[in-house]
C-alpha cells in the first residue's frame, strides 16, 4: 500500500509536461466478446512502458466509470508520446491494428484519448492525506506554504 503524507503538499514539474487520458467506453454491456478484448490490450502496453523508462513516460493513473475504463498519464513530452505510440513491433501499434480489424466503427466498444500538452509555469496541484499521485509522481512534491501557498501562488511562482 502506497504510503499516504499527511500534510498538504503540492508538485512542481521541471519543464513542459503532457497529460494523456486514453481509455475506452463499453456501448454495448451484453457484448461480452467484444467489449473484454478490447479491455485486455492495456495491460501489456502498461507493463511495456513500465519496463522502459526511457520512453518519457512519468507516472500512471487507473481511471475507472460505469462504461469508461481509462488510463491518466503524464509524459515528458509530446514527442516521447508520439514516438511510444508509433513505436515499429510495439504494442501499441499490434492493439490499434487488432482493434480496427475486429471492432472498426460498428459501434460495440468505443476508444479515445486526449492529449494536453502543458507549458512550463502552467499547472498547479495540491494534495492533503495523499499518497504521491499524479504531478506529485511526475515532477517534485513540496509543502504547500509560503509562495506555495494557494493555487494563485503555486501558478505565480512556476512562472518565474
Amino acid at each position: 500500500m502506497e504510503q499516504v503524507l499527511t500534510e498538504r503538499l503540492c508538485a512542481e514539474t521541471p519543464g513542459e509536461i503532457v497529460v494523456f487520458a486514453i481509455g475506452m467506453r463499453i456501448n454495448r454491456l451484453w457484448k461480452v466478446w467484444r467489449w473484454l478484448p478490447v479491455l485486455m490490450e492495456m495491460p501489456p502496453m502498461l507493463r511495456e512502458q513500465e519496463a522502459d523508462p526511457s520512453i518519457g513516460l512519468l507516472s500512471v493513473r487507473p481511471v475507472f466509470g460505469l462504461r469508461n475504463i481509462g488510463v491518466l498519464q503524464h509524459w515528458q513530452s509530446a514527442e516521447h508520446l508520439h514516438a511510444y505510440a508509433h513505436q515499429a513491433g510495439g504494442t501499441h501499434l499490434a492493439a490499434w491494428k487488432r482493434f480496427n480489424e475486429k471492432i472498426g466503427t460498428s459501434g460495440d466498444v468505443g476508444i479515445w484519448h486526449e492529449t494536453y500538452v502543458v507549458p512550463a509555469g502552467h499547472s498547479e496541484s495540491v494534495y492533503v492525506n495523499m499518497p504521491a499521485y499524479g504531478l506529485g509522481v511526475a515532477g517534485t512534491l513540496h509543502a504547500a506554504k509560503g509562495a506555495r501557498a494557494s493555487a494563485r501562488k503555486r501558478l505565480a511562482a512556476t512562472r518565474l
